[in-house]
């Protein structure tokens, strides 16, 4: 009996001890099962470690110290929210570890998980490759390329020392005055389905359905957002309400989710918007029926920016309230961002007083450190320069070049008796290059590009210009003539062979790119009169969205939907010059008038100027 005794204890002793006589921590052994990693975890912590993990603040609002003291659970960069203009992967990762450090200090060390708006490519990051915008990865109809941008997108994001990319938006965009239209890629669901495939770029492929999944050091983890119908609201009006019955939010928003949920995405992000009146943020049918027990979503849920801040109009009307809202409602992490004690402070006092259940506590946080064990972080929570070559590297621009030129939508080639007008030849006597797009980095990036609405300009980041690349494209002997908005009388004086012209919306993001008319923005309109009523002509539209085109269609030689193609502006030239052809198609419907919207492919009376899925073919040039 004695010696049984001794060696039951000699066992406990192995299983609790080891060199040094310091306990065995069963959530660090990444030998252990990862639900017996969060077991022992969670049984350690307090709740005020907890309320922490469930806290994401944006990186001006911390510091190493803030993180310690709170066990702050996330960070995150807004759009703009940068160490410095135009710095380095260097510094990115720098800061990045300085925060990280702070974390592992705290007691119990948990790592924090660091997301970012990476939703055309590291579009935050001075110099790195900035792909086409999702409206033109729709045209693409090519799931693949996709997914080839997602491994690129991570392995940009991980050259920063980043990990968590907030992408990709899967609102299926039914109104395209909806300033956020250019984040969709189609208004048909089976088309924003099929490019659910950015989440396994991201991510790697899951062999797990269902469960999140982060495959290695070369991966971020995703978020499919905005759940849920954000792309249905009325009018078109940014963070409006969706009305639709069930069949409807079930059949056109919610199947995109579905299969983001197969592919393993690891956090959802939850909608501004409402539903028949009912704001998302506070929705527990939806987040918590729907998502979580419906469609057995195990990662975690995020609110978006201020997102419960919003449940109440005005915003921070009642605050206890908007938290106790959101918490009840199945969002497991929020996004503050700025004053942490509030929300701590507010949340803690709702546990306490047994408002909040500490079972509501205990799944967000199951579900943070879910995703965090699954990602590696407690195995490898510092970032290094492993991936610093990958920022805006060739490989990575020629595969944004060819997105564009995929993306391109030939809307019209000539008339029916003449011979069509692309491609283009590259020798000729003269050739006019005109428009306010044509030489603008920044407006064909589009917003979300550098800063949150985007910049003008071409001293944003590195990238080539439309007319940079036709310049490259044509014979050096050539007389390339550019200017911004010439007069007729220039033009028909001119003995130009043909003309370019490049014309388009200005950046924008969110609310600021709701539009309830949908004209181009002058001087455009005049530039196309003046230039295509002189010399044959192609009009380039760089845009997030249809414009009202149909006045300007019968002077126009041809048409082209070039969307917001990113930084690689030789994408378009590669299909106007004949280097490659024409195979884009309209992943949205492009209207006559602003008084037919919305108008969708599914609607009885469908009139449209061009159809979902039109898009004129070329061959590539002899």
């Amino acid at each position: 009996m004695g010696k049984k005794m001794t060696v039951i204890l000699e066992a406990l002793m192995l299983l609790f001890f080891m060199g040094g006589g310091e306990a065995v921590e069963i959530y660090k052994d990444p030998s252990q099962l990862i639900h017996r990693r969060i077991k022992d975890l969670m049984g350690k912590m307090s709740l005020a470690e907890k309320i922490g993990q469930m806290t994401q603040l944006d990186r001006t609002a911390a510091t190493p110290e803030i993180m310690k003291e709170f066990s702050i659970g996330s960070l995150l960069s807004g759009g703009g929210s940068v160490p410095r203009l135009q710095a380095t992967p260097e510094e990115w990762i720098e800061m990045v570890n300085g925060f990280q450090n702070g974390s592992l200090s705290s007691r119990l060390g948990i790592p924090m998980i660091y997301g970012i708006d990476a939703v055309h490519g590291h579009n935050n990051v001075y110099k790195a490759t900035i792909f086409p915008h999702n409206v033109g990865l729709g045209a693409t109809r090519d799931p693949k390329l996709v997914e080839r941008i997602g491994a690129a997108t991570a392995l940009e994001v991980r050259a920063t020392g980043i990990n968590y990319a907030f992408a990709p938006c899967i609102a299926v965009c039914r109104d395209p005055r909806w300033g956020r239209c250019y984040e969709s890629y189609s208004e048909d669901p089976r088309i924003v389905i099929a490019m659910t495939t950015l989440i396994t770029g991201l991510q790697g492929h899951n062999p797990i359905n269902s469960m999140p999944f982060v495959g290695g050091k070369n991966k971020v983890a995703a978020c499919a957002k905005h759940f849920v119908g954000d792309g249905g609201t009325k009018g078109g009006v940014n963070e409006n309400n969706t009305v639709i019955d069930w069949h409807g939010l079930r059949n056109i928003h919610m199947p995109a989710y579905y299969h983001s949920i197969i592919k393993g995405v690891s956090t959802v992000m939850v909608s501004y918007s409402s539903w028949n009146g009912n704001k998302m943020h506070a929705n527990r049918r939806l987040i918590t029926g729907s998502l979580k027990n419906y469609l057995k979503f195990k990662g975690f849920v995020i609110s978006d920016w201020q997102g419960i801040d919003r449940i109440t109009s005005p915003p921070h009307a009642n605050y206890t309230y908007s938290v106790h809202a959101g918490i009840h409602a199945g969002i497991d992490m929020i996004m503050v961002p700025f004053n942490h004690t509030e929300f701590i402070d507010t949340l803690t006092k709702l546990v306490e007083s047994k408002v909040i259940p500490m079972r509501r506590i205990n799944d967000a946080v199951r579900r943070i450190l879910r995703v965090k064990f699954l990602m590696g972080l407690f195995e490898n929570p510092l970032a290094d320069d492993t991936f610093v070559d990958h920022l805006g590297s060739q490989a990575h621009r020629d595969l944004a070049r060819e997105a564009v030129r995929k993306s391109m939508v030939l809307l019209k080639n000539g008339e029916t008796a003449d011979p069509p007008l692309l491609p283009l030849p590259k020798k000729a006597g003269r050739i006019l290059v005109a428009g306010t797009h044509a030489d603008n980095l920044g407006y064909q990036c589009g917003g979300w590009t550098i800063t949150w609405q985007g910049l003008a300009g071409n001293n944003l980041t590195q990238g080539t210009t439309i007319l940079s690349a036709i310049s490259s494209a044509v014979d050096p002997n050539i007389d390339l003539v550019y200017k911004e908005n010439p007069d007729l009388e220039f033009v028909k004086t001119g003995n130009f062979s043909f003309a370019v012209v490049v014309v388009g919306e200005h950046p924008y993001a969110e609310t600021d790119g709701d539009n309830s008319n949908l004209t181009i923005p002058e001087p455009g309109p005049a530039t196309i009169t003046n230039v295509c009523g002189g010399v044959k002509c192609v009009v380039v539209v760089v845009s997030g969205r249809p414009l009202l085109i149909q006045p300007y269609l019968r002077s126009i030689h041809a048409l082209v939907a070039a969307w917001l193609p990113g930084s690689e502006g030789q994408g378009v030239t590669d299909v106007l010059f004949g280097d490659y052809g024409f195979t884009g198609k309209l992943p949205r419907t492009w209207f006559k008038t602003v008084d037919q919207l919305p108008m969708n492919f599914d609607d009885p009376h469908y009139d449209p100027l061009f159809p979902i899925g039109f898009g004129l073919t070329t061959s590539p040039a002899a």
